[in-house]
């Protein structure tokens, strides 16, 4: 895998403007040892987002841990998703919007390049960490942080009900078309 969430935590400690997050981390809440899997933010949070099938660049297919990527963003606070069928790919696109002062931009995780990928991981990594310590030192940033995960959570669940109400309709005209079909053989 591409992205080694340790080696990252390294980069952190090197970085003079950087290393304050792992060091108020680690104050909180003990030496960072394991995979960002294994970090305290990822089951409290990140671990609810069940992940589905999206559409990912296929040379890089097995360069990263595509199910973590997707609840990254999910679980993000600063951008945005939102989910498309792609009757041409035939999959799901996974479409991301990042804002940035004036300007926002959109992409498709299946057209971004090993390097933009990699950077996701490391800006996702770091506002979870970020999120995790205001939470704990402040029980203002607390509810608020609280809050907004919920509503993160929920709209999580309301795409997967709308994507499974979409299914099963398409299931349903399916099984209707080939009955009529059916019936029609029969005249």
């Amino acid at each position: 895998m591409l992205f080694n969430f340790l080696a990252f935590i390294e980069e952190l400690r090197e970085k003079e403007d950087k290393k304050q997050i792992v060091e108020k981390y680690e104050a909180l809440f003990g030496p960072i040892e394991w995979g960002i899997t294994s970090q305290l933010r990822y089951t409290e949070y990140l671990s609810k987002f069940a992940p589905m099938a999206y559409l990912i660049p296929e040379d890089l297919e097995n360069d990263f841990d595509w199910d973590l990527l997707q609840k990254l963003i999910l679980g993000s606070f600063s951008s945005d998703y939102e989910f498309k069928a792609d009757e041409k790919k035939k999959g799901m696109e996974l479409f991301l919007s990042v804002r940035g002062g004036d300007q926002t931009v959109v992409k498709t995780i299946s057209e971004l390049r090993s390097f933009q990928i990699l950077r996701l991981y490391e800006i996702y990594a770091e506002e979870q960490m970020n999120y995790f310590i205001l939470m704990h030192e402040n029980e203002d940033d607390k509810t608020a942080i609280l809050a907004e995960r919920e509503m993160k959570l929920k709209k999580w669940q309301a795409v997967l009900d709308t994507l499974n109400r979409k299914a099963e309709a398409a299931a349903a005209q399916a099984q209707q078309e080939q009955k009529l079909d059916d019936l029609m053989w029969q005249l």
